[in-house]
This record gives C-alpha cells, structure tokens and sequence, in this order.
C-alpha cells in the first residue's frame, strides 16, 4: 500500500514552490509585433523532459510570457512511448533532472507518493513507460505551458520591421499553418532534431519493406517466425533486437568491430564539475574530450545484454560489418566478411548524424551557423569529419554566425538537444546533465532580456515612487 498519496505530494509542491517563490516581481512586460500580434519572450520546441525543464526554470525566473510546442499527440513527447524499446532508462533510479533540485519533484518522491519507499528500494531502473507518465505529472501540477500536436515548419526573422528583434516561427497545427512570434526561442525537439537517422547508401537504397532505422516504426508482432538481422552493437540496436527477438523472430546482430564496447564513458564523466564547466574549457580540451567520448559506441546495460543472450534464437556476429545489401524480391541479401546472409527485414541502429542543413525546418537558419570546422582545427591525428559538422554555440546555447554581421539574429536561437554536445558535454539530451544545463540556457535568456529592456527599467527606477511609511507619527494613527 501506498505510504501517502499523489494529493498530499501535490501539496508539498505547491509549498515548496512557495517557499523559494522570492522574487515575486513580474519584470518583464508584454510586447507586440508590428501589426499588434502577441510576442512571446521565449518559444520552446519540444515537449519533452528538456522543453519542460526548461519551462519550470523560465517560471521561477517570472519569464512567464513563453510557450512549448510538441508535434506529437498527448503522450507522444519523447522517445518513452514511441521508438524507445528498452525495459527500463538507462541511468539509475535516483538520477535527477527534470526537478530542477525541488525535491518533492523528484521520480522518487513521485513514486513513493503511490507505491511506498520499500517498493523503490526493491526498484532496479525506472520503466520507460512510468518516466513518462512521471513527465506527465510534472507537466499537470507545474502547469506548464506545453501545447501538443504543433509542428514547426520554418523559423527566420520578422522583417526589418522588427530589427531582428523578434523571430517569426511558421507552424502547422490540426487548423492549419500560422505562425508565432517570439523574441527567443530555444530548438529542444528530440535527439535527431540537429540532423537526421542515418543507415548505409546500399541499405537505404532498398525498399521499406524490408528495412528500417532502429527509431522508426516498426511492426514488430509481423517479424514473427522470420529472419531479422540487426546492424549496429549500441543500446538502440540491442533494445530492438530483444523486441523482435520477444515477437518470436531469428535475430542475427552484425557488429563491425571485432569486439563490443563494454565501458560506458558516460559513467566516468558524471560529476558536477564536468557538467557544470565542460562548456567554459578552451576549444581543444572539449575537442580532444568529446572526440574520444563520442568515438565511442555507449555500452549496453546488462540488463539489455541479458534481455537479448537469454533467447537461443539470437546470433552475435562481431567483426563483421556490412559491405553491401541487395533485395531479392522478398526479404534482402546482405553481404559480409563472410560472405552473403539472406534475410526477411534488416533494422539499422546506427545513429544519427549531427548536420543542421539536414534539417528542412532550419532551411532559413542552418546556412549562417558556425559550426565547430568553422571555429577550430584539430591537431593531426584528431580530425573528425562527423565532429566537424556540430553547430559551435555560444555560452548560453546560443547558435553563432559562421559571417560576423551576417545574421546577428542568429543568437536569439538557443540549441539544447544533441547538437548541444561538443560545446557542452552532456546537456540538452541527457537526464544527467539536465539540471546543470538548464541554469544555464535560461541564464543566458534572463541575460538577453534583461539587457534588452535595460532602458524601459532604468524609467521604472527613476519614476518609482511608492512610500514605504506615512507621513503621519505612529501616536496620531
């Protein structure tokens, strides 16, 4: 039985909150766009643990005018309920993130508000399915400002009529396409929202009937009784291998190098310090970090290990990437070191590559980022083609211009999801690095706001005249 319940766990929020409320003053004030339209201060896109991270901290900040807009349907923000197929998250229990540091937002307070502190103590991992519905929660008794089923199509600036001041952000929605104003906005929609999914030419070139990406849609219940290979060796590839591998199919794992990754380099990293300061290190400290943790495959869990070597219709192939891929009409052929393997459906857990111009709603945008082959240039022997292509922010996530002057409304934009890793380590897309990185983003915003209205608040101060006593003794009242 519960130990308490989600009402009186509610009520410490609302306390809570209370509590650390100081200061109350709503400082910043409406603005409008050329023709009268409303102007947010700041814009998220994406609704997920980040947007909502992000939308708790402009709200203790009293940046109240903001807005966050997911293209999924309620229940879609993420990747919990849609192409995530582990069992559980892959960081511990007790791993903080969205709650800012609030400690009756945490998933543990959560979950023992219904299920009691001896359940959590029995708990290994979190479900993915109960993260979201933790996510859920956070949203309802925040009362965030999160709108679902709004897609972004295109951002750029107003017109000269603004002065670059404000951003015009095109979006479509079940009524059709408008558009939003907005003074900042921050890109926070999904790990492959800085490029795209990728797989082999040879791969991608075949039809879709036999091949997917470990992140699309997949009919895994139809694989049943057939054939599946599965190229790549990092979590993704393993959690799609055990779903089909748990509908009833044959699942063959190709893995390029002759050996797995067993070390997750995430683990060492994970200390304060390295989330709160990678982003101020010189440029060839971050590059020579990142290089080396992001040239490596994120081992598995072992309970991902274990979840797919318990089924005897699993093949492990090491040291055997594919060279090529042909269909025969039916399933695909693919081709191996060791020769040619006949499958029903391939599925490729290869990642993503991080490419700004691969993204058509950044069609306005991604021409004028400075990237980190515009900002530096590796010592022999650490070059990476891959690296080069990350977006080079500034120190509030903010995107730069690859031209000075060229685009200076470029900095309104801030980059919080994988993008955001070469310049500051873990951050937008990780639950461990959360309540470091979002201080920081909205710090830089509270910074921008702040200079930008230094004059109307200079006029409140000179003209503010407000009494602290009466003119009258205390004996005459």
């Amino acid at each position: 039985m519960p130990i308490r319940d989600l009402a009186a766990l509610e009520a410490d929020v609302r306390r809570d909150l209370a509590l650390i409320s100081y200061p109350e003053l709503r400082w910043l004030r409406p603005t409008a766009g050329p023709g009268g339209e409303k102007v947010l201060d700041v814009l998220i896109v994406g609704g997920g643990q980040g947007g909502q991270a992000l939308s708790l901290k402009l709200k203790l900040e009293r940046i109240d005018n903001h807005l966050v807009i997911d293209r999924g349907p309620a229940g879609a923000e993420g990747p919990w309920r849609t192409f995530g197929r582990m069992k559980t998250l892959r960081t511990w229990k007790t791993v903080t993130g969205p709650d800012l540091g609030i400690p009756s937002l945490t998933y543990q307070s959560w979950f023992e508000a219904q299920y009691g502190g001896e359940a959590f103590a029995q708990l290994n991992k979190v479900a993915r399915e109960n993260w979201s519905d933790y996510l859920h929660w956070l949203r309802r008794v925040l009362a965030l400002p999160v709108e679902v089923g709004t897609e972004m199509l295109g951002i750029e600036p107003l017109g000269a009529e603004s002065g670059g001041a404000v951003l015009s952000v095109r979006v479509k929605d079940a009524a059709g396409e408008r558009r939003i104003l907005a003074r900042h906005v921050v890109l926070a929609h999904g790990i492959e929202a800085s490029g795209r999914w990728t797989m082999p030419p040879f791969v991608e070139r075949l039809p879709a009937s036999v091949r997917a990406h470990a992140a699309d849609t997949i009919d895994f219940a139809a694989l049943a009784g057939r054939r599946i290979a599965v190229l790549g060796a990092g979590a993704s590839a393993f959690d799609n291998a055990a779903t089909a591998l748990e509908s009833g199919a044959e699942v063959h794992l190709f893995c390029r190098r002759p050996e797995l990754q067993r070390v997750q380099p995430y683990k060492w990293l994970s200390f304060p310090a390295f989330f709160r300061h990678f982003g101020d290190l010189d440029d060839a400290t971050r590059w020579k970090f990142m290089n080396h943790v992001l040239s490596l495959r994120e081992a598995l869990p072992v309970e991902t290990w274990d979840r797919v070597t318990s089924h005897a219709a699993f093949h492990l192939h090491t040291g055997a990437p594919w060279l090529d891929a042909r269909s025969d009409g039916v399933g695909a052929m693919v081709t191996t070191p060791e020769g040619e393997h006949r499958f029903d459906f391939l599925i490729c857990g290869t990642g993503f590559d991080v490419d700004l111009g691969l993204r058509p709603e950044l069609a306005a945008v991604a021409p004028h980022v400075r990237t980190w082959r515009d900002a530096y240039v590796p010592p022999d022997g650490q070059g990476n083609s891959r690296l080069e292509r990350y977006p080079y922010l500034g120190a509030g996530f903010e995107l730069l211009e690859r031209t000075p002057g060229s685009a200076p409304w470029l900095g309104r934009i801030r980059l919080f999801n994988f993008g955001s890793t070469l310049s500051f380590g873990p951050s937008g897309s990780s639950i461990n690095g959360m309540k470091f990185a979002v201080p920081r983003l909205v710090e830089g915003l509270t910074r921008d706001l702040f200079r930008a209205e230094i004059g109307r608040l200079w006029q409140g101060l000179t003209a503010y005249d407000t009494p602290e006593f009466p003119t009258r003794f205390a004996r005459d009242r």
